[in-house]
């Protein structure tokens, strides 16, 4: 594979997106699990919805109209300033462990993300972490007004950099957008994270089950769409073995 560029979806592949725990909980205490995996949950509903009725806001207003979701059906009321407080987080999500070390060495090829986040969103992020240090650049599909896993989306990586689809390996931890890339064309890597073994055991070992192994089941498993990804790994370490 002659790679020219290696290209990174952000929340789930290299921010953590359940790193947000520690401030819902925080904010409501006893609630941060189930606000945690109800946001997350409506917060990609709200982008394929909108992305369908041909009603675009971006990301930000998506983030909020899904907590406001959230807190709505779970009863919970709070002051505009908690609300700030909660949100903010998604300007200072946790990197993976390994995020760094895994985009040094994959350079000299051109580093860049593709993400559904709105531009100020996405600097913000990457600025906070550090990363636009190892980035080439910083895509927002906000320059299309539509969602990822809209083909319109992912032509904004040739556009961009300046590459051919075969030349471009597109890693994401989220099966949509995985079926997404590789309907598009490009060569794909899915960074499996849980496997379905570890996904049945969660089920026998806990008498109920819990709201992230809900949502594990729900959005971190392949889809079955008919579109496979090139290269599993389960961690971001793996991606210079197949780069």
């Amino acid at each position: 594979m002659s790679l020219k560029a290696v290209v990174f979806d952000a929340y789930g592949t290299l921010y953590d997106i359940q790193s947000v725990s520690e401030i819902t909980e925080d904010a409501f205490p006893g609630y941060g699990e189930i606000i945690t995996q109800i946001w997350r949950i409506k917060q990609l509903e709200y982008t394929w919805l909108r992305s369908m009725m041909r009603r675009y806001q971006d990301f930000s207003a998506v983030t909020r109209d899904s907590l406001a979701y959230t807190l709505r059906v779970l009863g919970l009321a709070c002051e505009n300033e908690t609300f700030e407080r909660v949100i903010e987080k998604y300007l200072h999500l946790d990197l993976y462990p390994d995020a760094v070390a895994a985009l040094e060495a994959l350079k000299p090829r051109k580093l860049a993300i593709l993400s559904n986040g709105s531009p100020d969103m996405l600097n913000a992020l990457v600025r906070n972490s550090g990363l636009d240090r190892l980035l080439d650049a910083t895509i927002s599909v906000d320059a299309k007004g539509i969602f990822k896993p809209s083909p319109q989306a992912y032509e904004l990586i040739g556009e961009t950099l300046g590459t051919a689809s075969e030349e471009v390996l597109f890693v994401s931890s989220n099966p949509w957008d995985v079926a997404g890339a590789k309907a598009f064309g490009l060569n794909v890597a899915w960074i499996e994270r849980v496997t379905p073994e570890a996904m049945a055991l969660a089920c026998v070992e806990n008498e109920l089950v819990a709201p992230l192994t809900m949502f594990r089941a729900i959005r971190t498993q392949m889809d079955e769409l008919g579109f496979a990804p090139d290269h599993r790994v389960h961690a971001l370490s793996e991606l210079a073995k197949i780069a």
